[in-house]
């Protein structure tokens, strides 16, 4: 039962329930357990997972009262979610999307990513978690993949008191890199270890939107992963050369094999702090024609705001440092807490410090096959703006 005051964002469809909004609980639901959410008069508001162990007290997942939350409630979340990207031509067999976005799906806390023909699994619920054994052989059925990895979120794990370990959860897992393309680009990527699932899946329409401002200049990669935006830019406009930096060198290691696997020779990768590089090369009054910053999530949560702040204005200011007149930046956030506001008033700071102008052309979001529900704005946190520094 809601407190007094607490039911409008359900009415509204937000998913998460926190523990500050519950005025009582009736019954001992264990975790995991499905619930019914109600208001202080003891009106229906939605249908849920309770768990005790979180702050996200229960997930909701429907609102119509005559849905139990079943395996046939599931088998129809994967399909429509599925449906969706195979509308959008992100099905082809040796590409990779992402099958399933969490609440942008109707599965809060379930992200499924396909990698030709493996997926990766991330369960940053429990509701999901205690589900697995129901919803990998539905995947399994639909999709027909060589394996099902599954992939952990530490922070998230944690604070749903999940006690999951990374495994294969059906079929067998990659020898080694497991090559897709994407735009006709071929990338390795490794689904047991590296960033998010393996690869930044979100990115996929802005490497291609910025390739065409990149064309023909000599670029900086900062936090470059994989290569993605410098092999994209080269691939499909072409670069004089680019220069990419990552603190892994695991990352640079599968950077430069797929430079090689798709034949550039002046694209460059080299470990390094990006902070410290970037600042060394603004010192020594090296300029790029373009940049792109493609930094982790700073904030990951409202206190670490500031913080989060702090780094993107510094790294942004050094940017502009190192960029030819009329060179462009490609920098991108995504700590969902920083919004677009947020990141629009950095960059009219950085302007006037810098006293350079900056004019945005883009201001992106993630690709379609991570959408965005209204009912849940968290859903929104990639942002890629694509600004020409005069």
């Amino acid at each position: 039962m809601l407190r007094k005051g607490k039911v409008r964002p359900f009415l509204a469809r937000h998913p998460w329930v926190l523990d500050r909004a519950i005025e009582r609980v009736e019954g001992q639901p264990a975790d995991g357990e499905v619930v019914e959410l109600v208001s202080d008069r003891e009106q229906f508001v939605a249908r849920g997972i309770f768990n005790g162990q979180s702050k996200i007290r229960v997930r909701l997942y429907t609102w119509n009262q005559a849905e139990m939350l079943d395996a046939d409630t599931w088998r129809e979340r994967l399909e429509t979610a599925i449906s969706l990207r195979q509308s959008l031509g992100y099905d082809r067999p040796e590409g990779g999307s992402r099958l399933v976005y969490s609440e942008a799906d109707g599965l809060s806390g379930l992200v499924v990513d396909r990698f030709a023909d493996y997926l990766v699994v991330q369960a940053t619920s429990l509701a999901m978690a205690s589900r697995l054994d129901m919803l990998v052989p539905l995947l399994v059925q639909m999709l027909e993949p060589r394996g099902v990895v599954l992939r952990l979120e530490r922070d998230m794990s944690r604070a749903e008191g999940l006690t999951l370990e990374e495994c294969v959860l059906a079929g067998a897992a990659p020898t080694g890199p497991v090559f897709i393309q994407e735009h006709g680009i071929r990338y390795g990527v490794e689904l047991g270890a590296g960033q998010k699932t393996g690869f930044y899946l979100d990115q996929r329409e802005n490497r291609r939107v910025a390739a065409g401002y990149l064309a023909g200049r000599k670029i900086l990669d900062l936090f470059c992963y994989c290569g993605a935006f410098s092999l994209a830019a080269q691939s499909l406009a072409g670069v004089h050369t680019s220069l990419g930096i990552d603190s892994s060198q695991r990352a640079i290691t599968l950077a430069r094999a797929n430079a090689q696997l798709n034949g550039h020779a002046n694209l460059h990768f080299e470990e390094g702090d990006c902070f410290a590089r970037l600042d060394r090369l603004a010192v020594d009054a090296v300029k790029f024609g373009g940049l792109v910053l493609d930094p982790p999530k700073f904030a990951r949560n409202r206190t670490g705001v500031p913080e989060a702040l702090r780094a993107y204005h510094h790294l942004n200011r050094q940017a502009v440092q190192v960029l030819e007149p009329g060179g462009i930046l490609v920098t991108c956030s995504c700590s969902g807490h920083v919004s677009r506001d947020d990141f629009l008033f950095l960059l009219s700071d950085v302007a006037q410090r810098t006293k350079r102008d900056i004019q945005v052309l883009e201001m992106r979001g993630a690709a379609p096959d991570h959408p965005v529900t209204p009912t849940c704005l968290e859903t929104e946190y990639l942002k890629c703006f694509i600004c020409r520094v005069v």
